[in-house]
């Protein structure tokens, strides 16, 4: 019987764009000792297994997701506060997605494979997003 997979989904806070995220998550203090990006988290996942299956997490940059990245581990960091984190270790590959408008919200979320965009068809991973504002308006009256 296969597991089923979740993937998470978290805001990208003080990114601008895609390339803003590719540009932090190139410096030293944004990877692990082996060179991978990760993501430090307060909250460690409870469903493990379930994201370690093909899971992802997707990105939402200025209120819209626009990308995401395979997650390959989850590690467990104490911080020189003694408080232990979750390090979601990352493949180094942002894939663009199609952009969907998700409000603010702290954390990160479960985002099941049937509620996450699809990917962008090869040779539209340049495409500039539509503005945030043409984005919600589409939304509201269904075309998005």
């Amino acid at each position: 019987m296969n597991k089923p997979c979740v993937n998470l989904i978290k805001l990208s806070v003080g990114t601008e764009n895609v390339d803003d995220l590719i540009a932090w998550q190139s410096s030293k203090r944004a990877q692990t000792a082996d060179g991978q990006p990760r993501h430090i988290t307060r909250m460690f996942p409870k469903r493990v297994d379930e994201i370690l299956n093909g899971g992802s997490i997707y990105w939402v940059i200025k209120g819209v997701i626009q990308a995401r990245q395979h997650i390959l581990r989850l590690d467990e960091v104490i911080g020189g506060d003694g408080i232990r984190r979750c390090a979601i270790v990352l493949d180094p590959e942002l894939i663009r997605t199609q952009t969907s408008l998700r409000r603010p919200f702290q954390g990160w979320r479960y985002l099941t494979p049937a509620d996450a965009p699809a990917d962008l068809p090869k040779g539209r991973e340049s495409e500039e997003p539509l503005p945030v504002e043409l984005n919600r308006a589409l939304a509201e009256i269904g075309v998005l």
